[in-house]
């Protein structure tokens, strides 16, 4: 913020202008647009390709997913100190963009899996490779977002003069615009790209796609940056008032420790032992940002809530059905819900809502908006344990580790009587099949009521569901085995029996398997159409499918393979499709984007009110910070915590939002508020202040209502 108001000697040279805005600008905005879109793009998809592509379990996808979400957060730190410091922040944008622009090119080829064919169960070849090159991705563009985050929206408030007020307000309006235009429109498409299926030798989600979009938009991001260069006006490093914070405080600790002693008088603050070294402006000014900093203890809560949409919400829409109308939502789709109740929210809230409150005479602080934030945050998930307790009804039960399960299918052309004991017997019609039975881990029985009655002996493996196939010769009966867990990413697992007398060959997009049963196949949500055929004739059928089913078809001995043979082709659903609809989660993510409005707006317009024009850069700084604590609190609660129920997890992260929101207000309670500007005047009519320091901080102070505003607009920006 300090580098944002120029004193007119600062000034080497004056922008082109273009309807009274410097040019410069476009070439800024349409590089953050890309560059947004390049990294909500990436992250809308990004835990999934760990569950699904790198075959992580539910806890690890999530726990790595937040720890790079956190990483995101603390390295706009350093960027910040590179860029005061050291190089600028042009020249840091441009360094941290290609580092930036290369971990999003490695995290495209680490999700290439089409250099030999992919194991039966859809685990890629070289896991190590495909870990290692993620892993490297993550921590470049980790540093290259970050890095930039600080630099971006104060590098296009240096690009404005002193009289562009007016032009300088609307561009971080549009710049708050671009930021979620991009956002929405990533996650719109990106899921889209990733749902696609692609590959050489087997067809697989588009993860490669849905990476290098994003990866593509970075690189035009980084294009339209340097191409802009000859136009922008960049101010030289100014020194990094963070450091100088932490020089102060770290010089009154010592200091205290130093004289411990009881000859030395005890001091009214504890930052008064930086007397000796610091002026008493500075001090006055850390203090008051140390106030602020003490309300940030608890808020990294919210951000442990908010920021499982993109982890644990996500999954659990996997396990929903996405079909609007014509309109077919993936599940990583759902996250678009934020940035469009964002958009939608901000205004209302600030020309509807606050103004309405104020004229019934209530006193809605800061502070209270904060804690009605966080609670309606925490009321987002108990929504989200209720879905929870909604789409545990509809699971299937799986076998324990002791259980084994069975179903019978009779694809003789007479009714059948099957007797596996110690079960009553069942009678199946032809082309019927049973409901599945559960038992114990051994040899099973099995005595079928022909003349004469045939009896066979089948081992069931534990934990596996299993089919009894009786053909049309029932001494050939044979037991095969099913798929054990939902269909992954709301896809839907297929496979076929052949009851024919001769080979035939079932295909769809180059799958070609032959009697008598096929593997499963995962096909997505849609129409698909089906071919059968032998050496001489086909037919073909057509099926439409939901999310998340798996079935077996039945080829009777008796089909016709002319023209459509849907009629005699048998469908057994062995997992029912997913019941539970997507819409269901439009409330949990309505509340946590109504807390995230009321708390994230109204907590940096707070902060900023609260602290010395020329440390807002500190609080950004330890606002962020606050975000990466909360993802780290997602690891340690879900290791810990280690519920066997999801929706326990939600009620217990709820739950600790609550409790934490009752600290808050308590805190908030016996909070006073201060005018900085007003502290500060007083200190700059006293004589300890160097004529030199006086001078520097009556610019700063008269710059002080632009650089609240426009805090003010970026404090309002998605970060």
């Amino acid at each position: 913020a300090q580098e944002i108001a120029h004193s007119p000697h600062e000034r080497t040279k004056a922008s082109a202008e273009c309807c009274g805005y410097p040019v410069s600008i476009f070439f800024i905005v349409v590089n953050e647009f890309c560059e947004r879109f390049s990294y909500y793009g990436m992250r809308a998809v990004l835990v999934l390709y760990f569950r699904y592509f790198l075959r992580w379990d539910d806890d690890l996808a999530t726990s790595i997913y937040h720890a790079f979400v956190a990483l995101c957060y603390l390295t706009p730190i350093l960027g910040a100190i590179v860029a005061d410091s050291w190089l600028g922040k042009f020249k840091t944008i441009i360094y941290l963009s290609i580092v930036y622009a290369i971990g999003q090119i490695v995290m495209a080829v680490s999700a290439i899996n089409d250099i030999t064919d992919a194991n039966r169960d859809g685990t890629p070849d070289n896991m190590a490779v495909h870990v290692t090159l993620a892993m490297i991705g993550l921590i470049l563009i980790a540093f290259g977002t970050g890095g930039i985050k600080p630099c971006v929206s104060a590098f296009g408030g240096d690009q404005f003069a002193d009289h562009q007020t007016r032009q300088r307000s609307t561009f971080f309006s549009v710049f708050y615009l671009c930021i979620n235009a991009g956002s929405l429109l990533s996650t719109l498409i990106t899921p889209i790209l990733r749902g696609q299926e692609c590959g050489i030798h087997t067809q697989q989600k588009c993860y490669p796609l849905a990476f290098g979009v994003p990866a593509a938009l970075m690189v035009v991001s980084l294009i339209v940056f340097i191409a802009g260069s000859g136009m922008y006006i960049k101010a030289a490093p100014q020194g990094n008032i963070m450091l100088d914070v932490c020089n102060c405080i770290g010089f009154a600790i010592k200091n205290r420790f130093r004289h411990r002693s009881k000859r030395y008088p005890k001091r009214e603050h504890w930052l008064d032992w930086a007397n000796e070294k610091y002026n008493k402006l500075l001090i006055a000014q850390i203090k008051m940002v140390l106030k602020v900093l003490f309300l940030y203890i608890p808020l990294p809560m919210f951000w442990t809530l908010f920021d499982q949409k993109g982890s644990r919400w996500t999954f659990q829409a996997t396990t929903m059905d996405g079909t609007f109308g014509t309109l077919i939502l993936q599940p990583d789709q759902m996250q678009t819900v934020n940035p469009i109740l964002i958009l939608t929210l901000v205004p209302i809230m600030d020309r509807v809502v606050y103004p309405l409150i104020r004229k019934c005479g209530f006193n809605f602080s800061p502070l209270k908006r904060m804690t009605v934030g966080m609670f309606l945050a925490a009321m987002a998930f108990v929504s989200a344990a209720l879905v929870q307790i909604q789409i545990d009804k509809t699971l299937p039960v799986f076998p324990s580790s002791t259980e084994s399960q069975l179903k019978i299918v009779n694809m003789a052309s007479s009714q059948m009587e099957v007797t596996i004991s110690p079960h009553d017997p069942i009678v199946l019609m032809s082309l019927q099949a049973s409901d599945y039975m559960t038992l114990p881990n051994s040899t099973i029985t099995v005595s079928l009521n022909t003349n004469p009655p045939i009896i066979k002996m089948f081992p069931l493996s534990e934990r596996q569901r299993h089919t009894l196939i009786i053909p049309a010769d029932p001494n050939t009966a044979y037991v095969t085995f099913d798929i054990t867990s939902k269909p992954e990413q709301g896809s839907n697992a297929i496979r076929f029996v052949n009851g024919m007398s001769e080979e035939v060959n079932v295909s769809y997009y180059g799958f070609n398997r032959q009697s008598p049963v096929s593997d499963y196949v995962f096909l997505s949500q849609g129409e698909h159409t089906f071919s059968i055929s032998n050496s001489v004739k086909s037919c073909t059928f057509s099926k439409m499918f939901r999310f998340g089913a798996a079935y077996t078809f039945l080829i009777p001995s008796t089909l016709n393979l002319t023209d459509n043979c849907g009629a005699s082709v048998v469908e057994v659903e062995d997992i029912k499709p997913n019941t539970v609809h997507m819409a269901l989660q439009i409330p949990q993510y309505f509340l946590i984007t109504a807390g995230e409005v009321v708390f994230s707006v109204t907590g940096l317009e707070f902060s900023y009110s609260q602290a010395p024009s020329n440390m807002k850069a500190v609080l950004q700084a330890g606002w962020l910070f606050t975000v990466a604590v909360g993802n780290f609190i997602v690891l340690i609660v879900a290791e810990l915590a280690k519920l066997p129920d999801q929706w326990a997890e939600y009620v217990l992260f709820a739950s600790l939002l609550v409790a934490v929101c009752i600290i808050f207000s308590i805190m908030a309670y016996f909070y006073t508020y201060i005018n900085p500007a007003e502290i500060e005047a007083q200190f700059m009519q006293g004589d300890e202040i160097d004529p030199e320091d006086k001078e520097k901080k009556a610019i700063e102070l008269k710059s002080k209502d632009f650089v609240q505003q426009q805090n003010e607009q970026v404090g309002k920006t998605k970060m």
